[in-house]
């Protein structure tokens, strides 16, 4: 018989809402998974507040916490998650939440974060010495802790046997990601054919394909005021499939090559080759998204020239294929 594993949330003003009901709706429906096969439910969930009562979350509404987290017995936990939220700076400062923590950590079989809740956990230093993730927004503000080896692409940390990664202490990456984490959590628990049954249910990807940089516009906004390359950032998109190279790019803008790749790297940060690469590929990416195209025609139209090309591009900023892109993210099924 499987034991009764008690699942505890934190909650705190401003948490992200589905960083909380995400996760704990994937141990819920194992739960009823198992009672539709005639086995009882091996989780006990649990949301934990500064005190007991509502938490407004930052959708507005408030969720109910049972008890405060001063309260729980520690000993009595499996799994304690700390989600991400919009106070996480005020969070990460509360001496008395860190040193609960630093606490539970020891006591509790796994302790893992979702999303910015990563921030929390290495500053009460248990990320240290470990590799970690989360929400890419939030890489640069983690890889200030220096002890912390931050992996930005990564959808979570967690692996029973602790091949590539941690399974006692795990974070997880932007938001839905906690409800990957969380399915791995169960196909640990209960196996792999009571997670895919979960999944399945929920309609999910036991296992999506990719890091989280497919979800996040390759992880950098370009920034809003470019005055010397305003012009030529709007030519590039209406000729992805010409030539441009670094001195077709420079004979547009009138400029000398070297002036030209000065300039791209004080306005945008990056050069002029990277950042036509990024356009032709957020232009592949809409085109196979509408599905307008086949995967030949699309790399011919944004320049990629031959399907090969593009595939090593997707892989190289996505880590799935362009086929495996379409079939996502797309309608029908690409040549």
């Amino acid at each position: 018989m499987e034991p009764i594993r008690h699942i505890a949330c934190l909650a705190f003003a401003e948490v992200m809402s589905l960083d909380v009901t995400g996760p704990l709706q994937v141990f819920a429906s194992a739960n009823v998974e198992r009672q539709r096969q005639g086995l009882p439910p091996c989780y006990v969930l649990h949301l934990l507040g500064p005190e007991a009562g509502p938490v407004k979350t930052s959708a507005g509404f408030a969720l109910v916490a049972e008890q405060a987290w001063r309260e729980i017995d520690l000993a009595s936990l499996d799994t304690l998650l700390i989600p991400g939220g919009m106070e996480m700076k005020q969070l990460c400062e509360d001496t008395a939440l860190l040193d609960w923590l630093r606490q539970a950590e020891p006591r509790v079989r796994r302790l893992g974060s979702i999303c910015s809740g990563a921030l929390v956990l290495a500053a009460a230093g248990l990320l240290d010495g470990r590799t970690a993730t989360t929400h890419w927004s939030d890489v640069e503000a983690l890889s200030c802790h220096a002890a912390v080896e931050v992996q930005g692409d990564r959808l979570h940390t967690y692996d029973p046997q602790g091949r590539d990664g941690d399974a006692h202490v795990f974070t997880s990456a932007g938001v839905t990601a906690g409800i990957d984490l969380a399915l791995a959590l169960v196909e640990a628990d209960l196996g792999r054919p009571m997670a895919l049954a979960v999944a399945r249910r929920l309609v999910l990807f036991l296992r999506r394909p990719g890091g989280q940089a497919q979800f996040s516009a390759l992880l950098t906004p370009e920034p809003s005021r470019t005055p010397r390359l305003a012009a030529l950032l709007e030519w590039i998109p209406a000729n992805l499939g010409g030539d441009l190279s670094l001195e077709a790019l420079a004979a547009q803008a009138k400029m000398a090559p070297r002036s030209l790749s000065r300039t791209f790297s004080q306005e945008l940060g990056v050069g002029p080759g990277k950042y036509v690469e990024r356009i032709r590929l957020e232009a592949a990416r809409t085109l196979l998204q509408d599905a307008q195209a086949s995967i030949a025609t699309v790399a011919r139209l944004t320049g990629f020239g031959h399907p090969e090309n593009l595939r090593r591009t997707f892989h190289k900023h996505l880590s799935v294929s362009p086929q495996e892109y379409a079939e996502r993210f797309g309608r029908p099924t690409f040549d």
